[in-house]
């Protein structure tokens, strides 16, 4: 009986599998030949999510190609109806004259996160007609998509997302979804689509992906109103605008993800029918230009997880009132806003909230008390107005890793519960006001902790008990400036220092050499600057060192030389002195080094050239350098910024300099050159600041017939030299960057400039300003205390960006050209000390901005104009001219009337400048402009060379320490840590 039921088995069995089709051969051979036309590389699906293998590996002629990994038929017919590749590490080209195209049976076809090298996709997909599901994302195609995949009728899903290389015209866009009737998924993000937004999506639509397709035009309404709509993208399309529907959107009920991040929507408020979108999961609404208020009906979406409004204009309170919604919230981004009023207490009471965005809004008041929070894990409320105590239950904060409370408001001593935070890996309490004594024995069970800012704040750091075991193993990013660091005993357990900052500190001396050998071998980036070490030991044994900041300390003797691995070397403001050592051409990678503020001397070493194909910064400024300028710099160079400002160089301007392409910054200044004007320095595309002032420079600034030279150039400084003939008017119809006013430029904000900032010397009458980090900005021309003669040339009114204008001290003559009038922006004009002569244009009273203004010891006459800025300037922006009539110089100019008002700015005698300059000058550190006078005198300290020196240390000290407050935020470490928490650590 057994035996006949084994038997019955067996034959039921080849009953079943006979009833199953074989792959047909012609097939399998497609297949192979496929496979065959490609390499297996691993990197080539380095993006995949999921675990990449190459799934053609398991491909056999000796076995049905339907068993084969990747591969469905159908049970009837055995035709390969799907092929699923993805992930499967295949690198190499797809042709139209691939087997892929043989298999016409196909359904479903996923060939996405492959590398298929710039292939084009062919227009045999079209002959797929049967296909529900293609899937060519991330897959490295390139180059027009074609007309064909519209005859795709039968197509469901279509992903083409994020081959950067494909095109999509406006025409065949509109087409494809006038035929693809039956879509519900379509994924083109990062296609270059370059349309409109047709009106002719389907129906059965769910998903709808268009990010960084350059759409531009206006959202139409019908896209919120597709009816089974769960997914709509489009955002990081800048050039797209959009409205929000006014009512209740057709979607709303099906609607799960709503991103339109960096779509304008400039002037709208967030409407109230958002709250209706009652199935809404994702929320992205970013970088949108939204004003008004959040409107309370989004605090009661009961299933949104994912909130993103940032970089907004949304002002007013957040609902303070909690509801019964956002309970699986667990991302709120609100930063970049101007919302205010206090943190209502129940956001942090949120059950599933595990990052929390609130900085750089207005928010006030205190933080509330904290109750138990197992979940939130990132809280970002820097850039605020909060005052007030931190509170105690921080400590309820659990799960926390990572705080952000940076400049803030905070006051009193910092709580100890802090030590309760156990989890905790980033603390950052830059700039509050936190004060009292902090023992740095309350971070030592902080075991995970690895970035600390306790920077610019009123408190003092002490290790009371003396404890050498301080700080835990793991941090890597310590910042301690201005903590009134005295000793740094408390620094021997941390042998893990990535970053350490304890600039503006009171460290004397030299650092213990016990501390030293901790950092010797992990230590990155150091920062001392503004203490008072008189030596730093052992700087060479530092074998990891990229960056080291001894900025304004008493370093003396030679000068020491960091290890080779050393980027940025910065030794400004010390006493070092000596020559400097040819060794230091060993340091190849070296980006910037700044020097300035010594007393080196000796000649420049020849070998510096060499280092130009690194070296971006070389400052050298007011030292006692010496001899001839004999560096050569090779056709490669990066170099940027050359400061050898103030030393005793002689001889002529090296024409090595011509090779330095990328130089943005030249300033030969104050020094004993012996050349004529260097008309080849125009070739250099990049230069926008040319210092020469106070040189042996002489001779005519010779014509050229290129209209190419210093096409960026905006700032030329060529005062006290000995320079002859006629104005260059040649030159000055090169200067195109001076030509005009470009509102769109901003002040220069990347990580180098936290190393090293260029300045420059600029002078007016009777002032000198040292020019800060905005040189890209500031717009000045000063050809004074020359020999040029002739006539101002009336095309200098065309370069309207002028903000500084001095022609004073020379030989000039003739009248002033009215075509001045025309220098909108300019704040000085100074063309004193010439031999013009007629009347002072009419034109200049146009000129609104004009603060400094001086046509004293000329031959002027007729009226002074009146209006605008010439009623107050005093007597002496004109004394000297004898033929002026007219306010301020006398009683009345024909029927003119002398204002009640005289408000006269002082400019001091011809005779007396240069006691002048000695005694008094101005140096103004510029960190941006708005309207009025930039030369500012907003950020401006007085400098008396011969009196209280103590006075002015204490103002300048304190001065650049608010300015570091105001900068530092966020730019060091912070990027560090986003970077290491998306990578999972």
């Amino acid at each position: 009986m057994s035996l006949l039921f084994l038997l019955a088995s067996f034959f039921l069995c080849q009953l079943v599998l006979s009833s199953f089709a074989k792959c047909p051969r012609d097939q399998s051979l497609a297949l192979v030949e496929f496979n065959q036309s490609f390499v297996v590389d691993e990197s080539a699906s380095f993006l995949c999510d999921k675990q990449s293998y190459p799934k053609t590996s398991s491909w056999n002629m000796n076995k049905d190609c339907c068993s084969w990994d990747g591969i469905i038929c159908d049970e009837t017919t055995g035709h390969v109806i799907e092929l699923d590749l993805s992930c499967s590490q295949l690198a190499g080209k797809i042709d139209s004259n691939s087997s892929l195209f043989q298999l016409s049976h196909l359904q479903r076809l996923n060939l996405s996160m492959n590398s298929f090298d710039g292939s084009h996709i062919s227009p045999k997909f079209g002959r797929l007609a049967s296909l529900t599901h293609l899937d060519l994302s991330r897959a490295d195609f390139s180059g027009q998509i074609p007309s064909e995949i519209s005859h795709l009728s039968k197509l469901q899903s279509f992903f083409l997302s994020f081959n950067s290389e494909l095109r999509l015209v406006a025409y065949d866009f509109k087409m494809s979804l006038q035929n693809l009737t039956q879509l519900r998924e379509l994924h083109l993000s990062g296609v270059n689509i370059s349309s409109t937004i047709p009106l002719n999506f389907s129906s059965h639509l769910t998903t709808l992906e268009l990010t960084r397709t350059g759409l531009y035009g206006i959202i139409p309404e019908s896209i919120f109103n597709l009816p089974n709509l769960e997914t709509l993208d489009l955002s990081y399309n800048d050039q797209l605008n959009g409205y929000f529907p006014k009512t209740k959107w057709n979607s709303s009920a099906s609607l799960m993800e709503l991103n339109l991040g960096g779509v304008n929507f400039s002037g709208n408020f967030l409407p109230e029918c958002l709250g209706y979108l009652t199935s809404l999961q994702r929320l992205v609404l970013g970088s949108c230009n939204i004003s008004g208020q959040v409107p309370k009906s989004l605090w009661n979406l009961t299933h949104l997880e994912y909130m993103d409004l940032q970089d907004n204009r949304l002002e007013g309170p957040i609902f303070p009132q909690f509801t019964s919604g956002l309970q699986d919230l667990n991302t709120l981004s609100l930063s970049n806003n101007s919302l205010n009023g206090e943190i209502p207490s129940w956001i942090f009471s949120l059950p599933l909230l595990s990052q929390l965005d609130l900085s750089n809004n207005h928010f006030s008041g205190q933080l509330k008390e904290i109750s138990n929070n197992s979940v939130l894990a990132d809280v970002d409320i820097s850039e605020n107005e909060l005052q007030g105590c931190l509170p105690k239950s921080i400590q309820n904060l659990v799960s926390v890793v990572s705080i952000d409370l940076s400049n803030n408001q905070l006051q009193c001593p910092l709580p100890k519960s802090l030590q309760n935070l156990r989890n905790v890996k980033y603390l950052d309490l830059l700039s509050n006001n936190f004060s009292g004594s902090v023992d740095v024995s309350v971070f030592s069970n902080l075991k995970q902790l690895w970035y600390l800012d306790l920077s610019y704040n009123s408190i003092s750091l002490i290790n009371e008990n003396k404890v050498k075991s301080t700080l835990p193993q793991s941090l890597e990013y310590l910042y301690l400036a201005a903590c009134q660091v005295k000793e740094l005993d408390f620094l021997r357990s941390a042998k893990n220092f990535y970053t350490l900052d304890l600039s503006y500190n009171n460290i004397q001396g030299t650092i213990p050499d016990v501390v030293l050998s901790n950092w010797m071998h992990s230590i990155k980036n150091l920062n001392l600057a503004h203490n008072m070490l008189t030596s730093i030991d052992h700087i060479s044994s530092f074998s990891q060192l990229i960056s080291i900041n001894l900025l304004s300390n008493s370093l003396q003797g030679t000068l020491p030389i960091p290890p080779p691995s050393i980027e940025y070397f910065v030794m400004s403001n010390n006493n070092v002195s000596g020559k400097i050592p040819s060794s230091i051409c060993n340091l190849t990678t070296l980006k910037i080094l700044d020097l300035s503020n010594n007393n080196l001397k000796g000649e420049i070493p020849q070998c510096l050239g060499n280092m130009s194909d690194q070296l971006e910064v070389l400052d050298m400024r007011h030292n006692s350098l010496s001899g001839s300028l004999q560096t050569t710099f090779s056709s490669g160079s990066k170099l940027k910024s050359f400061n050898l400002h103030g030393n005793n160089l002689e001889g002529k301007l090296p024409r090595s300099l011509a090779n330095c392409k990328e130089l943005e910054v030249l300033d030969l200044g104050n020094n004993q050159l012996n050349d004529t004007f260097p008309m080849w320095l125009g070739t250099l595309p990049n230069l926008q600041v040319l210092s020469l002032r106070l040189n042996n420079l002489h001779g005519p600034i010779r014509t050229s017939t290129s209209s190419k030279l210093f096409p960026q150039l905006r700032m030329l400084d060529l005062s006290r030299n000995a320079f002859t003939a006629e104005l260059p008017t040649s030159l000055f119809k090169n200067l195109k960057a001076l030509r005009g006013i470009d509102k769109t430029m901003k002040v220069p904000d990347d990580e180098e400039k936290e190393y090293y900032q260029d300045s420059i010397i600029v002078a007016t009458k009777g002032m000198e300003l040292e020019v800060v980090r905005i040189l890209s900005l500031y717009t000045t021309m000063d050809l004074s205390n020359n020999e040029f003669e002739g006539h101002i040339p009336s095309m200098l009114g065309d370069l309207i960006a002028l903000r500084v204008l001095n022609l004073s001290h020379n030989e000039l003559q003739g009248h002033i050209p009215p075509s001045l009038g025309k220098l909108s922006v300019v704040e000085s004009l100074d063309l004193s000390s010439n031999r013009l002569s007629g009347e002072i244009p009419k034109q200049l009273v146009s000129l609104t901005s004009l603060a400094v203004f001086n046509l004293s010891r000329n031959h002027l006459e007729g009226c002074i104009p009146k209006g605008n800025q010439f009623d107050t300037f005093g007597n002496n922006s004109y004394e000297g001219n004898d033929g002026l009539r007219g306010f301020p110089v006398s009683g009345g100019c024909g029927s003119d009337r002398i204002p009640e008002t005289n408000n006269t700015t002082f400019v001091p005698d011809e005779e007396n400048d240069s006691t002048f300059l000695s005694e008094l000058s101005w140096k103004v550190v510029l960190m941006g402009y708005g309207t009025g006078l930039i030369i500012g005198f907003s950020i401006a300290y007085l400098m008396l060379s011969s009196r209280n020196p103590n006075w002015l240390s204490g103002i300048a000290e304190d001065l650049e320490y608010r300015i570091i407050m105001r900068r530092r935020k966020k730019q060091r470490g912070q990027i560090h840590y986003r970077r290491r928490r998306n990578n999972g650590i």
